[in-house]
């Protein structure tokens, strides 16, 4: 092999670390934990036959921003400092993101390929639930903290933010029900898809030795609320959402074929890095054409399966990324992945752990050992970012992929566009008859209704918010109304003290 070939990027090395302490005071923070993975990556490189030095010789760090301790800053140049590295590359992401880790991917194979970086380290992790803890501890009674809410609720005021709907859990489900309503699915139908889709999920994860709960689930203790599986936005129960209360970390290791070899890394550890694809969406999902599909999600992963020069067909394993149901459900549509198989390889975000941007580097690495094991040739890996906003798909595969594929430009942004339709005009004062777009309803931690949200149209096609108040307890059960489907029904928007209030209109008799 010679040129290209001998350039094409290879993991070598992946890690992996939990971290339970008894004593919360004895926790690992999010900058061991990934000091942590770093060494077990390096580890693993070494016992599969690569020699050692793979962190000493490191030209090219990358971090994915951890929210657990925000004082700690910046993370790159301190993991650099504790391991001797003065890396040509050097970085932190901006955003905590889900997609992060598969970008961060790409762009090391990218550096690998060009030769302008011969060893590639891409790390993460949170330790949410030690600072939760501390925090709880520290507050002596008070509210438990919420990172990821304080997160979500930072930046400038907006529309949505002032009719609560402020972090992921609170916009998804609009995209859940808008989905299920434009697939002409009833309730019991999504649920059951949801249902089948998560028992899987927390099947691989009782497998999966790196997982952050291993007990399993049934489709059934999924889908039935329960004093341990409290609503927590509509329809979502806490068994449908990522669990962010963990402690994990992940690292991987990314060399070119030729310097494995080289270092003696036997041919069956070696796992190729194929090409991938990105877009993305409006960052405000209210600026966006509908919440019932992803013209990003659909270009990334149908763009990423031709550039391997891929069908579904060919793939043995994937990780459909699955912060809520709905974006697996939304990407199996895309790729025609059957509900049937499962969705994960490292056990989703409920069950396999969801540390916010770092969850895909754990995927990375449970697909590497997935790949070297026998249990496939090529995997798919779908990673989503913000609120439906960003996408990334890459193929891991035992076999290399085409001479000449790295680098490559794995930004589909202008394809995604020219797929997408125009987002309708945006009203804040809207009043007058409208129609339910989508809708949700958000729960306290006791399970009782907080609110209702309500993404309407006007006639004339605009968009609007509305709220529907825990008082009006009719306006709340018409929106979770199972035999009669709330997308699409009358109602009339009525402004009252500075907000938009959604009146249902009595269906005829």
């Amino acid at each position: 092999m010679s040129g290209a070939a001998d350039r094409a990027p290879v993991i070598v090395g992946v890690g992996q670390v939990n971290d339970r302490p008894a004593d919360d005071a004895a926790g690992l923070d999010s900058f061991q934990l990934m000091l942590a993975a770093l060494r077990r990556a390096a580890a693993d490189a070494t016992a599969n036959g690569g020699g050692g030095g793979w962190l000493d010789r490191a030209d090219s760090l990358a971090v994915v921003r951890q929210i657990a301790f925000p004082g700690l800053g910046d993370l790159s140049a301190g993991l650099a400092g504790a391991l001797g590295l003065t890396p040509r590359f050097l970085h932190q992401t901006p955003q905590p993101t889900g997609e992060s880790p598969v970008r961060l991917l790409n762009e090391a194979a990218n550096r690998i390929a060009a030769g302008e970086a011969e060893i590639a380290l891409i790390v993460g992790g949170e330790a949410l639930r030690t600072a939760a803890r501390r925090a709880a501890a520290a507050a002596a009674g008070g509210p438990p903290p919420d990172a990821m809410a304080d997160l979500a609720g930072r930046g400038p005021p907006s529309p949505r933010k002032r009719y609560g709907l402020v972090a992921p859990v609170d916009v998804y489900p609009l995209y859940e029900n808008a989905c299920r309503a434009a697939w002409g699915q009833s309730f019991a139908e999504a649920r059951s898809e949801t249902g089948e889709i998560w028992a899987r999920l927390a099947a691989v994860a009782a497998e999966n030795e790196h997982a952050w709960l291993q007990r399993g689930a049934s489709a059934e203790e999924v889908v039935a609320p329960s004093s341990a599986n409290r609503p927590i936005a509509w329809p979502y129960l806490k068994l449908m959402v990522a669990n962010a209360g963990v402690n994990q970390a992940a690292a991987v290791i990314v060399t070119s074929a030729a310097r494995a070899r080289a270092a003696g890394m036997a041919e069956d550890r070696l796992v190729f890095v194929g090409p991938g694809a990105a877009a993305h969406e409006a960052d405000e999902p209210l600026d966006r054409p509908d919440f019932a599909r992803s013209a990003g999600m659909e270009v990334s992963l149908r763009r990423a399966l031709q550039l391997n020069g891929l069908t579904t067909a060919d793939l043995d394993l994937v990780e459909l990324y699955s912060c809520f149901p709905c974006v697996p459900k939304m990407a199996r549509r895309v790729i025609g992945w059957p509900a049937e198989r499962p969705a994960s390889v490292f056990g989703g975000l409920t069950f396999g752990g969801g540390p916010i941007g770092n969850y895909m580097t754990h995927a990375i690495a449970s697909m590497t050992d997935a790949l070297r094991v026998g249990k496939g040739r090529r995997g798919l890996l779908f990673a989503n970012g913000g609120y439906a906003t960003h996408n990334h798909s890459l193929v891991l595969r035992r076999d290399p992929p085409t001479p000449g594929a790295f680098p490559q430009d794995f930004d589909c942004q202008r394809e995604a566009e020219a797929l997408r339709g125009p987002a309708p005009p945006f009203r804040d004062d809207y009043a007058g008859p409208g129609t339910v777009e989508t809708c949700t309803v958000l729960f306290d931690r006791a399970g009782a209704p907080r609110f209702g949200a309500v993404v309407g149209r006007s006639p004339a096609g605009e968009r609007f918010l509305a709220r529907v108040p825990a008082s009006d307890e009719a306006g709340l059960a018409m929106l979770m109304d199972e035999a009669r489907e709330p997308v699409g029904t009358p109602g009339v928007a009525e402004r009252a003290d500075g907000l938009t209030l959604w009146r249902t209109t009595p269906p005829p008799t």
